[in-house]
């Protein structure tokens, strides 16, 4: 076995297991230390469990060291160099290697080792376990050969291997400071960022970040405006504004105090526009007017409704319209009855004395004069009756009744008309009664018709134009075969013919 002097020395060495071992694997490492003593030839005997003997390293002798007095070479305290099994090695992340002296993972410094690891106006940039390609023109390039992780991470323990002295740097994103301390870089007040003018700088722990305000979405590197309106954020009325959003309501709502729901405005309250009545609804209102009254073209004014335009049978005689309403009136000589419409004549009061010492009876129509003869054998039992005593020998050619009867028909009435009807209030036995006109109808605008054996009816056979009073005697003759007896009664009617169709 031979030791080498100290010389740079190539040794070739696989780094897998025994039973994978491939020499075209094998790498070479340049050893520029103490004498090294070789195994002369690969002994795979040397392999024990987990590594694999390839040499041995000396210790190097002084050269002003004194030879032994027998002149023989003091033999150096060697120990072996050993090759470490894959799976018992320390492993480093990648960007890192494992420096053997100390045992350590340390940088790889990227920037050095990899040919154009930037193109382009790009500056390579070391960091700790990687690099960064940035732009020349950015402030924050310092060097393309700096490593920002050098002060954070304590320097490897001294060893015999000679070392490059680095500066002390920070890293990416910091300064160093007036103490030699790192400090942050505020890229957002340096203006040193690089957003996007539609964008805001937002300052972090060793760089920035780009954001957007309020209102605002990131698209793209942009910042977009959001649409609120899309999302329903008003009740009503949305207006979209940069950034932004407005709600509005609609005429006869308000704006809530929180900005976006509305309520409904009572105007009735709040301003009542209406002449008259004023109803709110839900957003607006309504007018109404009174009874009488009906709503103008604008909504709002009311005006007097003419209810005597509308027809012609409100009232019967004649309508008058007033504010808010119409009543009806009646021509001279005629009263509006209970109904408001209609109208009845009202007839001359005429007081006849039948008998000196009888009372006064009144009567709607003039009577007749009475003779003196007739005061002498008519009684008056009843109001509108007058009665001639069958014992009284002056009655035996008279009627033994005579009622009197009034009544007004309108002129033009039309016909054949069935206006009075006459019956007989008792009957006897083998009795039988024939009805008759008596007097009055000269022009023969009536007629009596029987009806059954003891009534008939009077019916008017010609149109009769008033004004105008006719009065009929309505005889009713019983006759009796049994007894051998003939009597009568007499109907004295009254009728008075307006001179209006009512």
């Amino acid at each position: 076995m031979r030791t080498y002097p100290a010389a740079t020395v190539s040794m070739t060495f696989l780094v897998a297991n025994a039973e994978d071992i491939d020499p075209a694997k094998a790498t070479t490492i340049i050893i520029e230390t103490e004498e090294i003593l070789l195994v002369p030839s690969w002994n795979w005997d040397m392999w024990s469990g987990e590594r694999i003997i390839i040499g041995f390293s000396c210790g190097q002798r002084r050269k002003d060291a004194a030879l032994p007095e027998d002149g023989s070479e003091e033999k150096p305290s060697c120990t072996p160099l050993v090759l470490t099994d894959k799976k018992s090695q320390q492993q480093c992340t990648n960007g890192f290697d494992l420096d053997r002296a100390s045992g350590q993972c340390l940088d790889i410094d990227e920037c050095r080792t990899i040919p154009e690891a930037c193109r382009g106006d790009m500056v390579c940039v070391n960091q700790n376990g990687g690099y960064l390609c940035i732009p020349r023109t950015n402030p924050v390039y310092r060097s393309p050969y700096l490593n920002p992780y050098s002060n954070i991470y304590p320097p490897p323990p001294a060893s015999n291997y000679p070392t490059a002295t680095r500066p002390l740097m920070c890293r990416f994103g910091y300064q160093m400071g007036e103490n030699n301390q790192c400090v942050d870089i505020d890229e957002c007040a340096s203006e040193s960022h690089q957003c996007n003018p539609t964008q805001i700088c937002i300052n972090t722990e060793g760089g920035y970040t780009c954001s957007c305000t309020e209102g605002y979405w990131l698209l793209e590197g942009q910042c977009l405006d959001i649409d609120e309106c899309r999302y329903g954020y008003c009740q009503q009325l949305c207006a979209n504004v940069p950034g932004s959003y407005s709600c509005t309501c609609n005429p006869g709502f308000t704006l809530n105090d929180d900005g976006r729901s509305c309520q409904d405005v009572n105007e009735c309250t709040t301003q009542n526009p209406c002449v008259q009545n004023c109803v709110n609804t839900y957003g607006s209102f309504l007018c109404r007017c009174d009874p009488g009254y009906e709503l103008e073209a604008d909504g709002i004014s009311c005006s007097d409704m003419d209810e005597c335009s509308f027809s012609e049978f409100l009232c019967q005689h004649q309508c008058v319209n007033e504010p808010g309403s119409y009543y009806c009136s009646c021509p001279p000589g005629y009263v509006l009855l209970d109904d408001n419409r209609s109208c009845q004549v009202v007839l001359p009061i005429n007081y006849a004395i039948l008998k000196p010492s009888r009372t006064l009876w009144q009567t709607t129509t003039t009577i007749p004069p009475v003779s003196k003869q007739a005061e002498e054998r008519y009684l008056v039992p009843a109001k509108g009756r007058c009665m001639c005593p069958a014992e009284n020998p002056g009655c035996r050619d008279q009627p033994f009744t005579i009622l009197y009867r009034d009544m007004d028909i309108m002129s033009g009435r039309s016909v054949p008309s069935d206006i009075f009807q006459m019956q007989a209030t008792t009957r006897f036995p083998g009795a039988y009664y024939i009805f008759q006109i008596k007097s009055g109808n000269e022009g023969r605008e009536f007629y009596m018709r029987q009806t059954g054996p003891i009534s008939a009816t009077l019916v008017m056979t010609r149109p009769v134009k008033g004004p105008r009073t006719i009065q009929l005697d309505l005889e009713m003759i019983t006759v009796n075969t049994v007894i051998n007896f003939r009597g009568s009664s007499v109907i004295r009617l009254r009728i008075y013919v307006s001179q209006y169709p009512f």
